[in-house]
């Protein structure tokens, strides 16, 4: 498979770029800054330099010409004001949907947020003014990009990762609509994705994943 994935020089981008590569896949890293493109080919994926807040889907979907699916791994990141939060984690995945559809791509993997459709909206509103309402933008920014993809006729997954770690994969998860607060592995979110692909499996599912007892594969697979 060919598989474009935006945001591509996030953590968990970075790790499923070398996990697809690894098992002998095309992986294509969306990144917006011209100095993050040899991070990416380290992990011998091939770099897009294309910004999903300046571009419109018909320019994206130029970059996607040949791509058999996309997966949604931007954010703005840690530091960044309300604003960014929605024209990054909302607005961004909206235009990457558009740009698959106009390039005839079918398969769609979104990483979003554990608890997304939680978020008070007495908070989550524009100009925020504090760190916690910046984060209720954030997650109201997941929960409307996770909305908007599922009313789409494409074969979509939406994966919500509970808290995010750096510690080695373990290879086994849970996975429910809803699960329990905890954490997982970013190595292991990835190979989440990767089997979500690879495997055709969690097609049509929305899902929370922590870590848990049940292997990726057979996790993925009980979800439909």
């Amino acid at each position: 498979m060919k598989i474009a994935i935006a945001g591509g020089h996030g953590q968990i981008a970075l790790l499923l770029a070398r996990q697809l590569t690894d098992a002998g896949h095309q992986a294509i890293g969306i990144v917006r800054n011209p100095a993050h493109v040899a991070d990416v080919e380290q992990t011998g994926a091939t770099a897009v330099v294309a910004d999903l807040e300046q571009l419109d889907d018909d320019d994206l979907a130029l970059r996607l010409r040949g791509v058999d699916a996309v997966v949604f791994a931007a954010g703005a990141g840690p530091g960044s004001g309300a604003e960014r939060k929605l024209s990054v984690d909302r607005d961004g995945a909206v235009v990457l949907a558009d740009a698959a559809v106009r390039s005839g791509i079918e398969r769609y993997v979104m990483i979003s947020a554990m608890g997304a459709d939680t978020y008070d909206a007495t908070r989550a509103v524009v100009p925020a003014q504090d760190e916690d309402a910046v984060f209720q933008v954030y997650l109201r920014a997941k929960a409307e990009a996770d909305a908007n993809l599922r009313a789409r006729r494409l074969r979509w997954t939406i994966v919500r990762p509970g808290g995010l770690l750096d510690t080695p994969p373990q290879g086994t998860v849970t996975v429910g609509r809803t699960v329990p607060r905890g954490s997982i592995p970013r190595a292991d979110v990835a190979a989440v994705v990767m089997h979500a692909l690879l495997d055709d499996t969690a097609v049509g599912v929305q899902f929370e994943v922590t870590s848990g007892d049940t292997p990726i594969p057979a996790a993925l697979a009980a979800l439909g």
